[in-house]
């Protein structure tokens, strides 16, 4: 997903997935394909329990699907092993969590620094990135603050600055309003919303909040996409 490839186009192919419990077999996604174009915006939406974080995880490439294919541009996840897929996570995926998944025991700099630092050994140049940055998103002066020093949408601000600091080309996001409440919610998802046409990113972000929903370019109902096959 950068320039030595054909395209940004995100494709999912009929992606199937199924959990064991005990001895039966829960089935969560079924043959489920749709395609988002370069720059767009994209919400998931649908019931809990319908799959949509599972979805996410398996685009994002932190899960494996049982049947079908992601492709990204003119990449198959399928084609991607070990170390190669790892690379290509860190380097063309950014994440936006429901919990913000902060490290306590670093500061907003450091943790925003982290995906640079997993990527290559230039501190200095992680650090300077990760100080633009957060200025981006107006966290300059919370900047050598520890998570526990920031409010809810502080951290959230920060959790996408560390999404973005690797300059990905897919961004993906679950419920990343989900802890706030609604006028905090509002103002980090306005943010978001800048910085992904910003960066014309192509960008998926699962929600249960149709205001937030509807102010994407398209929403896809999960159970919709579902085939009973």
């Amino acid at each position: 997903m950068n320039s030595a490839h054909n395209s940004d186009l995100l494709r999912i192919e009929r992606i199937s997935k199924s959990f064991s419990i005990g001895d039966r077999t829960l089935r969560i996604l079924r043959g489920v394909s749709f395609e988002i174009s370069p720059g767009e915006l994209v919400a998931v939406t649908g019931p809990s329990g319908v799959g949509k974080t599972t979805l996410l995880h398996i685009i994002g490439t932190l899960d494996v699907p049982d049947t079908g294919e992601i492709r990204y541009g003119d990449v198959a996840r399928s084609e991607l092993k070990g170390a190669a897929l790892s690379a290509f996570r860190n380097a063309h995926i950014g994440f936006v969590f429901q919990f913000f998944q902060l490290l306590p025991e670093f500061t907003a700099l450091e943790n925003v620094m982290m995906p640079l630092l997993i990527a290559g050994p230039d501190r200095a140049a992680a650090e300077r990135r990760a100080a633009e940055v957060l200025e981006e998103v107006g966290l300059e002066q919370r900047r050598n603050h520890f998570p526990s020093q920031l409010s809810g949408g502080e951290q959230q601000r920060a959790a996408i600055a560390r999404a973005l600091v690797a300059s990905p080309r897919l961004l993906l996001a679950d419920e990343p309003t989900g802890n706030l409440d609604v006028n905090t919610g509002r103002r980090v998802f306005d943010l978001f919303r800048k910085l992904q046409k910003e960066r014309g990113l192509t960008s998926l972000i699962v929600t249960h909040n149709l205001e937030i929903a509807g102010r994407c370019d398209r929403v896809l109902d999960l159970g919709a996409l579902s085939q009973n096959d």
